[in-house]
């Protein structure tokens, strides 16, 4: 991915990606992943449920302090295999100086299953 400024769109094509917060419930090793990964299981609240992703955190994260945080993911892309593991939703995270992936999270406590806008 580059890090050059994508094309422009319209703030309707923005509002067509559901960004939800969610609490992580569960995270494991993902050994079965190609590249070091997690598997995660996060809570969206009641109109989503919980969902399953693979995520590639290793490097600044542990799976027991996973537990009980909250991401921001997106929850309308279509589940992607990832070996043995059909992924949900995508959880979201920027590049560290090294490119290593650190989790976008909200500084504060809200409620899961809220939309970013």
């Amino acid at each position: 991915m580059s890090d050059s400024v994508c094309e422009t769109i319209a703030f309707d094509d923005f509002l067509k990606v559901d960004i939800r917060v969610g609490r992580i419930v569960e995270a494991s090793p993902f050994p079965e992943a190609r590249k070091p990964a997690y598997k995660l299981l996060i809570d969206f609240g009641e109109e989503i449920g919980q969902k399953k992703s693979s995520a590639q955190i290793t490097k600044h994260y542990e799976p027991s302090e996973l537990v009980g945080r909250q991401v921001l993911a997106v929850v309308n892309f279509p589940p992607r295999q990832i070996g043995p593991m059909r992924s949900e939703v995508l959880t979201l995270g920027v590049p560290d100086a090294d490119g290593e992936v650190v989790l976008i999270e909200p500084n504060l406590e809200v409620p899961v299953g809220g939309r970013l806008f």
